[in-house]
């Protein structure tokens, strides 16, 4: 009685074993590419554009990407929004300034760029394997789903885009700022004035 238990166990282990050194060393390479934005995303456009080319060829799966847009859209909601939203009730975490007297604040995404990289690449990931299944083909009229999506995209950037208007921030680091120094000159002499 004692070895039925067991020998479902013991097949098991081999399989956890394998799991765990798998994760280990996707957890790795996931780590070391974290400061090559630029590459990660180019590999990931690389893998949407297979996935683009696959839809095409097949004509299908339209449903799957309806479905893989709006999630999309969701992430970028998310990419673009402020960690703590200003029209929420006050936290006692950071805010974002709002008068030119406030003190400066970096912008904090609630989606940090790491984590939209890596859901953005793992939903096409997802998306592309849905296609090999014909019960994920779904007949449907694929301009109307279209439509309806260009339509959601407009409200909601237009939305967002408002909040950053009335809230003062800009989603983007568009470089360290650099200070020239005063450079204030006598305008008879032409010496400089300290």
């Amino acid at each position: 009685m004692e070895g039925t238990g067991g020998s479902s166990a013991s097949a098991a282990a081999p399989v956890n074993q394998w799991w765990q050194e798998f994760s280990k060393i996707f957890q790795y390479y996931l780590d070391k590419s974290t400061p090559h934005a630029t590459y990660r995303w180019i590999g990931s456009l690389v893998f949407v554009s297979i996935y683009v080319l696959r839809v095409y060829y097949v004509q299908g799966f339209y449903v799957v990407s309806y479905g893989l847009g709006i999630y999309l859209l969701n992430l970028l909601i998310g990419f673009l929004s402020p960690l703590v939203d200003p029209e929420m009730e006050p936290s006692n975490g950071p805010l974002l300034p709002t008068k030119g007297s406030d003190e400066f604040k970096p912008f904090i995404r609630r989606l940090p760029e790491f984590k939209f990289w890596y859901s953005f690449t793992k939903a096409f990931c997802i998306a592309f394997v849905m296609t090999f299944f014909s019960v994920f083909d779904v007949p449907v009229f694929w301009p109307i789903l279209l439509c309806y999506w260009v339509v959601l995209f407009v409200l909601t950037m237009r939305r967002q885009i408002a909040h950053m208007i009335k809230y003062k921030y800009i989603p983007f680091n568009i470089g360290k700022q650099k200070y020239s120094g005063k450079k204030s000159y006598a305008s008879s002499s032409g010496t400089r004035a300290d």
